[in-house]
């Protein structure tokens, strides 16, 4: 839904005189909405854990366990250690996508700035990962493809021209990734909060009802998309990290 042009209540301020200070734009204005709607569901959950638990307890712990079971099924028992990155990507994006359904409010995903950032950090996280895991001379190794195990006297003569090639290719692989990610997601929800916004000025209530039906759906297909998409690119770096060390 639309959401105001400007909040007059975030303002950075100017610090040198005669300069006014500086609005902040909407997209993050709304991501620190869901950064703290999160906090506070983290303290509430972690404050009321008990025996018994209760519904708010049951529904992240049900959470949790498909988190645990994607990783085990992907990556192994050992990528469990990756669930504070996956589980935070995955909560802060689906709140995100859903937060646009909220009249007055507009989803942080629905702008490309906030899409590009989650990209970046998924990118960045597995490459690190990935070093992590053996060391950046032997992870970044495979981006010699083949090439680096080749003979040394088939490498002499055919590395010059094997190996711009090859890790040409795999740095353009890489870097489709987190654009991939970015357009996606960035499509998907800024196209259900336009075609929601579109039918409730044609038609106010009823119309946009079906759509925003199908837009929560499409919200969580867009988040375990990108979570699926992550913990596969992270045991992708893991496997082609201990690939290489052996």
């Amino acid at each position: 839904m639309e959401a105001i042009e400007h909040l007059a209540l975030f303002m950075i301020p100017n610090f040198i005189p005669g300069l006014p200070g500086r609005f902040v734009p909407d997209h993050v204005t709304m991501a620190w909405l869901v950064i703290l709607v999160l906090a506070i569901l983290a303290y509430r959950v972690a404050r009321g854990l008990r025996e018994v638990p209760s519904a708010l307890q049951n529904v992240m712990e049900a959470t949790i366990e498909i988190l645990h079971g994607l990783l085990d099924s992907v990556i192994g028992h050992h990528g469990r250690r990756y669930l504070p990155l996956i589980g935070a990507l995955g909560l802060f994006i689906l709140f995100s996508n859903l937060l646009g359904l909220i009249p007055g409010m507009k989803s942080p995903t629905a702008n490309i700035n906030t899409t590009a950032a989650l990209a970046a950090v998924t990118f960045f996280a597995y490459h690190t990962i990935g070093v992590r895991e053996v060391g950046a001379l032997t992870y970044f190794k495979h981006f010699l493809g083949p090439v680096g195990e080749l003979p040394k006297p088939l490498l002499i003569i055919m590395g010059p021209i094997m190996i711009p090639v090859f890790i040409m290719v795999e740095v353009i692989g890489h870097i489709s990734r987190p654009v991939s990610l970015t357009i996606r997601l960035f499509g998907n929800i800024f196209g259900e909060d336009a075609v929601i916004l579109f039918l409730f000025f044609l038609v106010p209530v009823v119309a946009p009802l079906p759509m925003m039906g199908l837009a929560i759906f499409t919200s969580v297909v867009q988040t375990l998309v990108w979570v699926m998409l992550t913990t596969i690119y992270i045991a992708g770096a893991v496997e082609a990290a201990h690939h290489e060390a052996h």
